[in-house]
């Protein structure tokens, strides 16, 4: 029954939008604000930067929404985030290392595709997310939590290892064994040589 009234909820934010209504942007801050800025911190690190993230997040999903209409603004707004910590992060990264988790993160990831930035590797990007969705499902409930909790959400392994009441070691193979396994799928599937 709550997601229903989740769905309702989401879906008047939505028309919101549509309707070009400044009402949007509290509403999408009073239903998502807390989720987003989490989301922000866990990549900078840092409050105010993870404020500033949120904000530019209801300002990309204004320009965003209409044309698009996403079925759900959780998934949304945290991937419009996301990207832009991860842009930011980047760009502090370059002017000094460290900070965060965002510099392990990609270091771990680093070992499976190097990021090249060429326009064919964006123009690959969505295929590869759409390969990288079907390997997860190809995992256990626990390891693609654990998997999605660090790369997505960017948690460190501490914070998962509570989660799952294991030891931080634990998370940490468990983690190596699917980045090889999805290493391996996508040498299989063609993306990697």
């Amino acid at each position: 029954m709550r997601r229903e009234g989740r769905r309702v909820q989401d879906e008047d934010i939505i028309a919101l939008y549509w309707n070009r209504d400044e009402k949007a942007i509290r509403e999408s801050q009073r239903a998502y604000g807390t989720y987003c800025a989490a989301l922000a911190f866990r990549v900078l690190a840092s409050r105010e930067d993870a404020e500033e993230c949120v904000s530019d997040t209801w300002l990309r999903a204004w320009n965003a929404i209409p044309p698009q209409k996403p079925a759900r603004l959780r998934q949304f707004f945290g991937k419009i985030t996301r990207n832009l910590a991860f842009n930011r992060s980047r760009e502090a990264a370059a002017e000094k290392r460290g900070g965060g988790e965002m510099p392990l993160v990609l270091d771990e990831l680093a070992e499976i595709a190097a990021d090249s930035g060429s326009p064919e590797d964006e123009v690959l990007a969505a295929e590869l997310g759409e390969a990288v969705n079907r390997f997860l499902y190809t995992l256990s409930r626990r390891d693609r939590s654990i998997f999605v909790r660090r790369y997505y959400a960017v948690e460190s392994v501490g914070e998962i290892a509570k989660r799952f009441a294991m030891r931080p070691g634990s998370v940490s193979v468990v983690l190596t064994r699917v980045r090889q396994k999805l290493r391996s799928y996508l040498k299989q599937e063609g993306y990697l040589s």
